[in-house]
């Protein structure tokens, strides 16, 4: 049985839109898109043309389309409002379960300008309360973070329902989802996506800063937006991810409506299993997504089980080496942060791969609890 790749969240393969882009772009985009003789200007085409590609898809303006890594896209476009009121204050709000890109960028800001991050509590689903997060958003505070969709557990969030208070901006972080949904229609100052949520190539990121927001960069170079934060622009890449959204966005509703009742049906199958969580809005989530836990159980050894028999899943709280802590969202949504496995499906996924999945399930949880003497 060929191995089924079951981790999109983390990766996916090109859509083939991105693949045929890539390889033509690669042929003509080469050069640096700054300078100023032939091969450069071509490459600035279609990096423009790119550019465009995305304004248009996602609805904003050319001129608010910035090309990026996808960690830079987050860490710079959040920071970089914080940056720009740091004459208003140096705090910063965000609810518990955001990306700990996130949270690593709002700590290392705060200690460098003697600040201080403000958590805001979810509720069992993983979701923020709006009014809650807006009542912390007054005062000395200098921006408001929240993701459009939680990426471990795919639970949506309110990003469009913030009003924040006294020009307080907000940053939404779309990276996990991206191409999934529409970024909301208003509130929202900057924004930061990763083409891996529509299948286009792993490296690239779009930051998305609205025209006439205060932004300043937070890092050493040059103050205003620039595509890879000032470093040579990856042409081809950008290109791609362009092409892949286009196409994400053109089969969305169809592919979606299908990975949404395959997502149903797995959420219904783990329930069943003894002592197993299934975490994460049922209904209000991203399609594509799902999370449980079961008790007794590492989730390494789950994944590594799952692996040999052939399906790639992924572990939203797997331990890791230096820190040995568990899931921060899983934590936060009070939910078991051991035993957990993150079934993301990409846009090739078949019915048989699930149900091959689902059918083997029982037997390797039954299998690894009975090693532990359960």
């Amino acid at each position: 049985m060929a191995h089924a790749h079951l981790d999109a969240a983390a990766g996916a393969p090109l859509h083939p839109a991105a693949r045929e882009v890539l390889e033509a772009a690669l042929a003509r985009g080469y050069a640096d898109p700054r300078a100023l003789h032939g091969p450069g200007r071509d490459a600035r085409l279609l990096l423009d043309n790119a550019r465009e590609a995305v304004a248009d898809a996602l609805g904003v303006r050319r001129d608010e389309v910035w090309f990026t890594s996808p960690l830079d896209a987050v860490q710079r476009g959040f920071l970089g409002l914080a940056e720009a009121r740091r004459h208003v204050g140096t705090r910063l709000v965000l609810p518990g379960v955001e990306h700990a890109h996130v949270r690593h960028a709002a700590r290392w800001w705060t200690r460098l300008h003697t600040g201080e991050v403000v958590e805001v509590p979810v509720d069992a689903t993983g979701r923020v309360d709006e009014h809650d997060l807006v009542e912390h958003a007054g005062g000395s505070t200098a921006a408001v973070a929240c993701q459009l969709a939680n990426h471990e557990v795919g639970t949506l969030q309110p990003a469009g329902a913030l009003p924040l208070p006294d020009g307080v901006p907000l940053f939404v972080d779309a990276s996990a989802s991206l191409g999934l949904l529409d970024l909301p229609a208003q509130h929202w100052a900057v924004a930061a996506g990763a083409a891996t949520s529509w299948a286009g190539p792993p490296g690239i990121g779009v930051l998305l800063v609205r025209r006439g927001t205060r932004w300043t960069n937070p890092f050493p170079g040059d103050p205003e937006p620039q595509d890879f934060g000032g470093a040579l622009p990856d042409v081809a890449g950008s290109l791609a991810a362009a092409a892949a959204l286009q196409a994400t966005l053109a089969e969305r509703e169809e592919v979606d409506a299908r990975r949404r009742r395959l997502v149903d049906h797995i959420r219904a199958v783990a329930a069943t299993l003894p002592d197993t969580e299934v975490v994460g809005d049922p209904e209000d989530r991203l399609p594509h997504l799902v999370t449980f836990s079961c008790l007794y159980l590492s989730g390494e050894a789950l994944v590594r089980e799952l692996d040999r028999a052939g399906f790639g899943v992924a572990s939203g709280s797997a331990c890791t080496a230096s820190t040995l802590e568990p899931s921060h969202v899983l934590a936060a949504m009070g939910a078991l942060t051991h035993g957990n496995v993150r079934i993301s499906l990409g846009r090739d996924v078949t019915e048989q791969q699930v149900e091959d999945l689902l059918a083997l399930l029982p037997d390797v949880v039954g299998r690894l609890r009975s090693e532990v003497g359960l």
